[in-house]
């Protein structure tokens, strides 16, 4: 790690994190970013973490010597020299790594390959570790947490699911514990009182947004107590507010690349209710007026951006509404009440069910786009949540007060070591070096791939895709071949179950309505003959299982119906199959009707929409229209960049104007 930027530091508060630094340069962000992916490169060469694993070969037999007496001595001798030493110490670290392998090998029946043991290697010294899907990442934490606990850390394993967490800290709970290690999780539903005690573990497993909320939670407990009043008080009752977290110390990030980048774009908020009979007639009269609109006269609606502007009709026609007596004195403000029309337009006609959330149990529940879950207790803002809630006619939410804010790029920089595995993030290792002061170190897989990838194939109508997909269908399972089908939202992965159904095809549905099964589903989805189709969740995180006569017919075959707006999530799709050496295949069947080019260059895509329907033009077309899509997805990748960047310097700017209150957040 580095010794200026990313130099570790203690604040002065009982919370350990790393010091905020002020915003660089650009000048000085690129060359930090790449004296950080150079010397990860170099610091990690693949020499340096295969004598690591030829040392961890050596110890395991000494371990595996001793006695049960001798074995708990030894270990806490090592938890001492750890303890003195830290992790620089690679013969040290390769005797923790022996130790938790012989462990694993006795209680779980799972040794580490020596691919696992360089990715643990890779996380312990602070960077991402890229391993293809199937390569055993959980397992290859283990290593990392188990040692970096032995050290002294309070070591925090990140996951995308509570599912995820549950599973994992069930799993390798009695390998720490053998350790003489404490292993907790923490879910959404876990109640706030035993929080404090779950936190005190070790190693902690947790989600994400768990994690965050709870940080954000923290702040305002150690905001209080800096208030003179309220430190009064405590010192006169005797009662402090103790913080959840205890610190920011050791993070292990599983699916690096979905916390880091994808998640990245919108910040966390932590807010309280508010209720007001006012602010609900408000919202009913914004839709009303909005539903009066017509679109092209009075305003111009971009669903890409979801946003809204009226034109001078529009506005003249919105006057003309809100002098009606019977509208609430606050229409009489021509700002709020444009305003307040524009989110209410955005909410009827930018967010689309089954796309951007879903209606369940008579609530609005967003969805999130980059990975397909569901995010209950999540809301949009500024009376967005409340507006899609009149459009559905199903109860209003309290309206939310924020109490703290801040974005992923802001809390994850605070830990004082940070670390994450992914199978997919070559194409973002220049941001991550540059936000998180992460470097990106690839380990090659333990077995060759053997992961076919046949041409893509594009078509000019979803209508035809489907059609097309649906055939290729019957073709793959009538080989005896399991099917992955990938779509990009809800609706498209019932709108093809529909087709399936009515041609009677048997299969399963994976999506943000079924999250509750998903590991059982996926798992499923390697038997010969069974479809399955999943929005871009594809549950990430389980492995899908192929019997030798699965393996016998060329494994899973994967098909893609829809570019993402990253080609990260595609790739990630595509590495459901071909895992740990299976065979597998997957290829990708597009459409010019896809979300991702549906509103891109209207002229480039009219012709080449012409040019895939005439005769004799189609090899040529479907060249220049794939390249034509590539480079409308690289587009918007580097626009959500810029939307990462600017949500970062934001933070930063806030920070700065807020400094002299003494807020944390």
């Amino acid at each position: 790690m580095s010794t200026n930027m990313f130099a570790l530091a203690l604040r002065s508060d009982p919370y350990p994190q790393k010091r905020d630094w002020q915003d660089l340069s650009w000048l000085d962000r690129v060359g930090e970013s790449w004296r950080i992916r150079s010397t990860s490169t170099w610091q990690l060469r693949a020499s340096r973490r295969q004598q690591v694993v030829a040392w961890v070969e050596e110890w395991e037999p000494y371990w595996a010597a001793l006695s049960e007496t001798e074995l708990a001595q030894a270990r806490t001798q090592l938890r001492r020299d750890l303890t003195r030493a830290g992790l620089n110490d690679d013969r040290l670290v390769a005797k923790a790594f022996g130790l938790v392998r012989l462990m694993s090998r006795r209680l779980l029946g799972m040794g580490h390959f020596s691919t696992q043991i360089e990715g643990a290697f890779v996380l312990l010294h602070g960077n991402v570790a890229e391993m293809n899907t199937g390569e055993g990442k959980s397992l290859t934490a283990t290593l990392a947490a188990a040692t970096a606990a032995l050290s002294g850390m309070k070591v925090h394993v990140v996951t995308v699911n509570d599912y995820l967490a549950e599973r994992d800290a069930a799993h390798f709970g009695p390998l720490y514990a053998s350790l003489g290690l404490s292993c907790t999780q923490i879910g959404e539903q876990t109640p706030p009182s035993d929080k404090v005690r779950l936190y005190a573990g070790d190693i902690v497993y947790c989600n994400n947004k768990t994690l965050v909320f709870d940080y954000l939670r923290d702040r305002l407990t150690l905001g209080e107590r800096t208030q003179p009043l309220r430190l009064a008080m405590d010192l006169m009752t005797g009662r402090t507010r103790q913080p959840q977290m205890q610190g920011l110390q050791f993070a292990i990030v599983d699916e690096a690349d979905s916390v880091f980048v994808d998640e990245a774009r919108t910040p966390l908020i932590i807010s309280a209710t508010r209720r007001s009979e006012e602010a609900e007639a408000f919202f009913r009269e914004a839709i009303a007026l909005a539903r009066k609109l017509v679109e092209g006269e009075d305003y111009e609606l971009a669903p890409r951006d979801h946003h809204a502007t009226l034109t001078r009709d529009g506005r003249e026609r919105l006057q003309q509404l809100t002098q009606d007596e019977q509208m609430s004195p606050v229409w009489q403000s021509p700002l709020r009440a444009e305003e307040a029309v524009l989110l209410a337009l955005q909410a009827l006609h930018a967010f689309v069910p089954d796309v951007h959330y879903i209606v369940r149990e008579g609530k609005v529940m967003i969805v999130d786009e980059n990975t397909g879950r569901v995010m209950p207790d999540r809301s949009w803002e500024r009376g967005l949540q409340q507006l899609i809630e009149v459009k559905e006619g199903v109860e209003l939410s309290a309206e939310k007060e924020t109490m703290g804010r801040i974005s992923y790029q802001m809390f994850f920089r605070r830990y004082l070591r940070l670390s994450g595995m992914t199978g997919t993030c070559k194409e973002v290792s220049k941001e991550l070096a540059e936000v998180y002061g992460l470097g990106v170190v690839k380990i090659a897989p333990y077995k060759p791939t053997l992961r076919q990838a046949l041409p893509a194939k594009l078509y000019a109508t979803s209508g035809q895709r489907w059609t097309a997909v649906m055939e290729r269908i019957r073709v793959i399972v009538a080989d005896g071949r399991p099917v992955l089908v990938g779509t990009r939202s809800i609706a498209a992965s019932e709108e093809l179950s529909r087709l399936l159904t009515l041609a009677g095809v048997k299969h399963q549905v994976l999506n943000a309505k079924q999250d509750q099964a998903e590991a059982e589903l996926v798992a499923a989805a390697g038997e010969a003959g069974c479809v399955t189709i999943a929005t871009n969740m594809a549950g990430r995180g389980t492995d899908i299982k192929l019997s030798d006569e699965v393996c016998a017919r060329g494994g899973l075959h994967v098909i893609i119906t829809e570019g993402h707006d990253s080609s990260r999530i595609d790739r990630q799709l595509a590495g459901r199959c071909g895992r740990m050496g299976d065979p597998g295949s997957w290829e990708a069947m597009l459409s010019m009707d896809d979300t991702l080019v549906q509103e891109a260059f209207p002229i480039i895509r009219s012709r080449l929409l012409r040019w895939l329907v005439k005769p004799g033009m189609q090899r040529a077309s479907q060249k220049i229209g794939l390249t034509y899509y590539k480079w409308v997805q690289r587009r918007v990748e580097r626009a959500h960049g810029l939307v990462r960047n600017r949500l970062l310097r934001s933070d930063f700017s806030s920070r700065q104007a807020l400094s002299f209150t003494g807020k944390m957040e």
